[in-house]
């Protein structure tokens, strides 16, 4: 009897070590924190959604994928993949062998930082982490301004009125003309005259009135037209390359501010250098939608060769025809594969193709005909020098969207002006945006708002009432 009972202890005793054991392996990091390190670190080759293969592959499931070994060996993975692989490992080969020649980032991540971000990695891909949207409830506006909040234009309105009272100060000379040839008849003159039509509109009043209208209109013009210069709504340009925010914001979900970088720490948000676009286009080399069309004219640009691989030595030395029989090549070779054959069609395409590398990359006007160097994107947001605006201060302070002031830029194919970006609809947007009072600059100024947020007798602060309107503001 004592045996057995033992017996039992001992098998208890292994059977709760066995599910140490198993626990040790399960992630037990803060999701919150770990999605602060995904986006900064993993998001630019893995999809957010943990389920879609991306650069690299989808990361749900992968504690599961990595469970016959030792958790250690997956911290290795993630801190230096190329050193795992060097020793044989059978999980870190195989993954080499199928996303080969990409190389995956080392990570200086601590173990607690590795277990917040496979939480964060588990919590989405099984949907238990993240808001959980309510069925029937409406798409709060993003930023606190309609999106869709257009400019009115009162132009045709002026012009009306102008035209009305064109035609009410003819009427009123032609008046005054017959109250003088009564008067005139009345008070017995030798000579009454009626002044016709023709001399009315040709009288001094006239003359003045007409130039004074055509003063203050073009006055108008001219201040409108300012106003408006480089910020046309809904000013949509081609570019060089047909870049679709659609595919790369959209559809794989990349964000705006790995491309655009400066949005978060300075002034401009830039446009992205092409070495942006070669990180994940020395591995995707085919676009789903363009082919190698739109791909090639980057790699032109850049002189990278993308049949070894390599960057070209001395490539802004290189004549315009040994460029050409490179990227020519290099879009036959893509063809073939694809058609398993070369025909008249792959020969016409292979001209096309070039013919548009040259036409995006080159600049004839300024007599440069070269397709090497720089992409020269159209500028699309432009406004006025003596307008300040901040990126970095609405992006990493204020806590705005790009789609707040940009639109759904994920859905669009070719990028335009969504807003009319004047300066009543920022004054607009400052009178109903709400300041987020939770960040370090915040909680240590504006003591007044904050007792007053606290006893109930202030519900919100706005972005006017810690100076928002302030003409120096914008205006410095």
């Amino acid at each position: 009897m004592i045996f057995k009972s033992l017996t039992s202890r001992v098998l208890i005793f292994v059977w709760l070590f066995c599910s140490a054991l198993s626990l040790q392996g399960q992630a037990t990091g803060d999701a919150a924190a770990g999605k602060e390190i995904f986006k900064n670190q993993c998001a630019t080759c893995h999809n957010k959604n943990m389920k879609d293969k991306m650069t690299g592959p989808a990361l749900g499931g992968v504690e599961e994928r990595w469970a016959a070994y030792p958790r250690t060996d997956l911290y290795k993975w993630i801190r230096n993949s190329q050193s795992l692989i060097a020793t044989g490992h059978p999980r870190a080969t195989a993954i080499w062998n199928e996303y080969k020649p990409t190389v995956m980032s080392n990570f200086n991540l601590s173990d607690a930082e590795i277990e917040n971000v496979l939480a964060y990695v588990k919590g989405v891909n099984d949907g238990t982490f993240g808001p959980k949207p309510v069925a029937g409830t409406a798409t709060p506006v993003v930023g606190g301004i309609p999106e869709e909040e257009k400019e009115g234009n009162s132009t045709l309105l002026f012009i009306l009125l102008a035209v009305i009272l064109g035609i009410f100060a003819v009427v009123l000379a032609r008046i005054l003309s017959n109250l003088n040839y009564m008067l005139q008849l009345k008070e017995g003159a030798a000579v009454a005259e009626r002044k016709t039509l023709a001399q009315i509109l040709t009288s001094k009043g006239v003359i003045a009135f007409v130039v004074f209208a055509l003063v203050v209109l073009g006055g108008y013009t001219t201040v409108n037209n300012a106003i408006a210069l480089g910020r046309q709504q809904g000013y949509q340009p081609e570019q060089p390359i047909k870049f679709s925010h659609v595919t790369h914001a959209g559809l794989n979900k990349i964000d705006c501010q790995y491309c655009h970088d400066g949005a978060r720490r300075s002034k401009q948000s830039v446009i992205p250098a092409a070495n942006t676009c070669m990180n994940c286009h020395k591995a995707i080399k085919v676009g789903s939608q363009y082919g190698t069309a739109e791909l090639t004219k980057i790699y032109a640009s850049v002189g990278f060769n993308p049949r070894n691989d390599t960057y070209i030595e001395n490539y802004d030395k290189l004549s315009q025809s040994e460029v050409e029989e490179i990227y020519k090549r290099w879009i036959a070779d893509a063809y073939v594969t694809e058609k398993k054959t070369m025909d008249a069609t792959g020969e016409a395409l292979i001209e096309e193709q070039w013919d548009g590398v040259v036409a995006a990359l080159t600049n004839k006007k300024e007599g440069d005909y070269k397709v090497q160097g720089p992409i020269e994107w159209v500028r699309i947001h432009n406004l006025p020098d003596h307008a300040y605006f901040n990126h970095a201060q609405h992006v990493a302070v204020g806590k705005v969207e790009c789609q707040t002031c940009h639109g759904k830029i994920q859905e669009m194919e070719v990028v335009k002006q969504q807003s009319p970006l004047s300066m009543g609809w920022c004054v607009n947007c400052h009178r109903k945006t709400e300041v987020k009072f939770d960040n370090d600059y915040y909680k240590n100024y504006y003591a007044n708002y904050h007792k007053q947020i606290a006893n109930g007798t202030r519900t919100k602060v706005t972005v006017e009432d810690v100076g928002g309107l302030e003409c120096q503001k914008c205006h410095y």
